[in-house]
Parts: C-alpha cells; structure tokens; sequence
C-alpha cells in the first residue's frame, strides 16, 4: 500500500488544474487567517473538509510580519525575525498555487492565473493585499534605492526598513528630518508618525543628537481619523517639539539636491508647491488598489472588491467575500482589522455553504492602530465604523494616554500571537482568543 505525502494537497495543486470548494486569494495576514478559520468552523462540527478543497493562490516566497517593520525602523529588532517561508504557514491540508491571480471570471467561478491558466472555485474569498504606488511621487523608486546617499528611506517594504534606522541612527542633525504621509488610503495609516516620534526619542536619548528637529507633513487635514485620538496625538507632537504641516502632499524628491517638493492639497493655497531641504527623510509612498483587480467584474468605482460592509458578501456576486487591504471596507486597513472581519466572514460564508444563505454576522469596521509615540509608550487607538472608539482596556485607563504596558503588547507580545494565533484561524477579533457565539464551538 502506498502512503501519500503528508503535502500531497499541496504538491498535487501546483499545475494549477481543477476545481476547490473555497479558493483565497493571497497568504497575507487575511488569506491564512480566513483559509484557517474556515477548514476549523467545518472541524468543530465533525464536517472536515478534504485536502485540496481549500487553496491559497500566491506566489510569493515569504510572508512578512508588517507591523514589525516600524520596530525594525527603530531599531528594536532585525528585519529577518518578521520574516517567514510562505510555504511553512500554510496548512498542509490546503492547496498552495504559487502563483499569481490575474484576472477573475465571476460567472463562470473562475480565476485567471498569470500563466494564462485558469483555477475553479464553488466560493472565492479575496484577501489580495493592496499595492504600492512607488512612482506616483517623482525621484521615490530611485532614491530609496540608493543605499546611503539620497538620505531617504521608508518602512514600507522589507528591502528598506532596516535603512530608516540606518539613517536615523546616523543622523547628527545636518539638516532637518522630514517624515511624510500622503493624502488618501495607506496601510497602518498611523505607521508615518510612529516613525517620526520614535526618532525623536532616540535622538534626545543622545547627547550627540539631543538638538536634532524634525517636521512632519501630511496630505491629510489632522494627526488621525478619529478627533479624540487626533487631538491626544497633535497634543503629543507639540510636547515633542516636532514641527507639522497638514494638507501637503508629497510630489517629488530631488535626492542629489537633498530637497523634496510638496503640493498644498486643500485650502487657499491649493495647488501651490512648496520646497524643503532636508538631511534624512523618510517618505511614505501613495497606495491604492491593485491594477488587476481595478480592471475586474469584482471591484467597485474606485477599484476596491465591492462589499457589504457588515456581511463582507460581495455586492453582486454571492460566492464571493473579501476582507483585508483589497476589500471596499471602509475602517483602517491594520492587521487588528482583519481580527475582527475574518469570524464575520468565516460564519457568513460556512453558513452560505451549508444552508445557500448567508449567515448573519455583522462586522462593526473594528480596528486598532498602536502609536508608538516614544520609546517605552504607546497609545492604543481602536475604533470603528462613525470613527466611534471601541477600546478593549477603556475600563481601566484612558487610551488617549501612551501607557509602558501597550508599548511591551505591541513591541513583544502581539508578533508571537501573530505567527501562532492569528495565522492559524485562533484568533477572533479585539477581546478574546476563543470564537464569538456566532461561530461553531
């Protein structure tokens, strides 16, 4: 009698040939998490479904720990920690198609790959991410990657984080230090400030560096959505003696003249540009939704997956749910978020399978985003839909205060819990580790 690898799901997946019961769209945070917590829902009720009836279409090597990426900016950890195999987290009950998705044909419960192949599915759930606009500010692509010299750098990407703390460690103060946020949509919209607060407490931690001023310059018209953490956060600022700008965006760097050019968003002064010289900056590029799914069946009028924004079940087509990054949800889009959609969508959509109706939980727009405002604090802003605060530890102190316990949470805790909880279904949203009452115990 033969014995089938244990991976044979996996290695059986890879030509990319028939039909899944459920097929996701990216490892991601979303992907792995709503895979996972769909194959346990069918487990917990004696219902397992078989190897290969779930698969995850990506096709890249690695899955990184984002949020780590501002620790690693700071300092505090290697950039390698946060960094696993792809392969190694998924389930070896599923199928790996390590490729990537291309296009979607909704009607016919298909999905394109970038081979031209084409991958079947009864229900798609679409966690695909959200992509990164390097060149939508001029000079960015080219002075990131410059190692040293252009004296810019960013913590959105794996290959530059590191870089930011190079560049703020060795900054003695030649020039000011300029941190950039841009106007509109951006994973860990709190990350930009992050970096800029965790700078300055670094360089007033050293005589040498003590005297260092840095700027802040946003293309949004406040520190934060949410007025109460917006308020805390400008407060902060002030204290710090950081400098900001609201409603300016970044346009474009000039690396060998060390300047960078703003355009005034919103005001009098609308369309009017602004030059800064500046010794390091750190700049945050423009995001928006991928190319590919912009141009498909599946998205909405800005080129997000169009979904309800309670069920996560796809405007018109019922097989479909999307959370994360590339969904049209319209909370901040943190991993703390996808906590909160992914038993929502996970009971919507096993009750879909089951019964042909959707199920009946609803997603309130739950997110978190932790501010690092200095080393050894942090603010915990959680909130959702209205901008309306949803603390998990209101009971017991004010969230709008950085507090030493957030910091060690966020900075220690929550990395483990992300790799060993999260990722494999075990985590369901803002207050507990076990599954809310809507979902099979």
């Amino acid at each position: 009698m033969s014995v089938l690898p244990r991976n044979f799901a996996r290695l059986a997946s890879t030509s990319a040939a028939g039909k899944h019961k459920v097929v996701v769209i990216g490892g991601g945070a979303g992907g792995l998490a709503a895979a996972n917590q769909i194959y346990n829902a069918f487990k917990s009720q004696g219902k397992t479904l078989g190897d290969g009836d779930v698969a995850i279409i990506d096709a890249n090597k690695n899955h990184d720990y984002q949020p780590g990426w501002t620790i690693v900016g700071s300092g505090l950890a290697d950039k390698q920690s946060y960094r696993k195999p792809l392969d190694s987290l998924i389930s070896p009950h599923f199928a790996h198609i390590p490729q990537n998705a291309s296009a979607f044909e909704p009607g016919a419960n298909q999905v394109v790959l970038a081979d031209g192949s084409k991958v079947s599915y009864d229900y798609l759930v679409v966690a695909a991410g959200i992509q990164i606009n390097w060149d939508n500010i001029k000079g960015l692509r080219n002075a990131i990657a410059d190692p040293l010299k252009s004296k810019v750098s960013t913590i959105y990407s794996y290959e530059t984080a590191d870089k930011t703390w190079d560049l703020v460690r060795n900054h003695k103060g030649e020039g000011e230090a300029i941190f950039t946020q841009p106007l509109g949509v951006i994973k860990c919209a709190g990350a930009p400030q992050k970096v800029a607060y965790m700078s300055d407490s670094f360089w007033k931690s050293q005589a040498e560096t003590s005297n260092n001023h840095s700027t802040f310059i946003t293309g949004m018209p406040s520190m934060f959505a949410v007025p109460d953490y917006a308020k805390a956060l400008n407060a902060i600022r002030e204290k710090k003696g950081i400098d900001a700008l609201f409603n300016t965006n970044l346009v474009e760097i000039k690396p060998d003249e060390k300047v960078a050019v703003f355009e005034v968003v919103a005001g009098e002064d609308k369309g009017k540009k602004i030059e800064k010289e500046y010794g390091i900056l750190h700049a945050v590029p423009q995001m928006g939704p991928l190319d590919w799914i912009k141009k498909s069946p599946l998205a909405d009028s800005v080129g997000w997956v169009d979904v309800d924004q309670g069920t996560l079940q796809h405007k018109k087509y019922d097989n479909v749910f999307s959370l994360g990054d590339s969904s049209s949800l319209p909370t901040s889009k943190t991993a703390a978020a996808i906590t909160g959609q992914t038993p929502v969508l996970t009971h919507n959509l096993v009750t879909l399978m089951e019964t042909g109706k959707v199920g009946n939980a609803i997603y309130d727009g739950y997110t978190s985003c932790p501010l690092f405002t200095g080393r050894g604090e942090l603010l915990l802003a959680e909130f959702k839909y209205g901008a309306q605060r949803k603390e998990s530890f209101g009971r017991f102190t004010d969230q709008t205060v950085p507090n030493r316990l957030f910091y060690h949470l966020t900075k220690d805790i929550m990395p483990r819990a992300y790799f060993s909880r999260m990722l494999k279904g075990e985590w369901y949203g803002p207050r507990t580790i076990f599954p809310p009452s809507f979902l099979p115990s």
